[in-house]
């Protein structure tokens, strides 16, 4: 509801044309008309860092903010960034065209609705140990190695990287979220599909 309404607050008046969302197989569509203005970048917008300089519908915008229908201060497509990242989904598209007419929002859909149940817990029954299922069952959106480790109680860092982390990474389950600089201050651990879709197939365990 709140990028829906931040839509209209940025729409023109004189639009008629409806917001249309589509769903397929493959993915959710969100089409408005017009477009995003032209004082926000693209690649900001993709970036999650566009803020307006001005609102096109400033006092539809308050009344919807007092509302509580959005917040006011662009938020909307950092939570979808954000959302998206934590959930393992890919990474939302944002298209426009030159003349800035319509805005196009496609959320792809999550790999692990495509992969067979069978095929992926097949994969990984019987090499998950019990110390990577608690490491598992830990991870919530994207999380530091420290933040693991003190999710689960552990203090040394050689044996929670030994036996909790390194194997999660080779079986898949987890993935690194800057796997180009595995020693990044700024480094990341989420689940994959294989580690959400182990943990479906195995609820209640640990």
């Amino acid at each position: 509801m709140n990028n829906g309404v931040s839509n209209w607050r940025s729409a023109r008046y004189e639009e008629r044309e409806p917001i249309e969302v589509r769903i397929s197989h493959n993915e959710f569509v969100v089409v408005s008309y017009p477009g995003p203005d032209r004082s926000i970048r693209m690649e900001d917008l993709k970036a999650g860092r566009a803020v307006s300089r001005r609102y096109r519908n400033r006092r539809i915008g308050e009344f919807f903010k007092e509302l509580e229908m959005t917040e006011g201060r662009s938020t909307g497509i950092p939570k979808i960034l954000k959302e998206m990242a934590a959930n393992g989904s890919p990474a939302p598209l944002f298209e426009t065209d030159d003349d800035r007419l319509a805005f196009v929002i496609r959320l792809p859909r999550h790999p692990l609705s495509l992969v067979p149940t069978g095929e992926v817990t097949g994969e990984v029954t019987g090499e998950v140990t019990g110390e990577v299922e608690r490491l598992l069952r830990a991870v919530a959106g994207e999380m530091s190695r420290q933040q693991i480790q003190s999710a689960l109680g552990l203090k040394g860092e050689d044996h929670f990287r030994k036996v909790y982390l390194l194997p999660a990474l080779e079986a898949d389950l987890i993935e690194m979220t800057l796997p180009d600089k595995p020693r990044s201050s700024r480094q990341r651990y989420r689940l994959t599909a294989i580690g959400r879709q182990w943990l479906e197939a195995h609820p209640g365990r640990g």
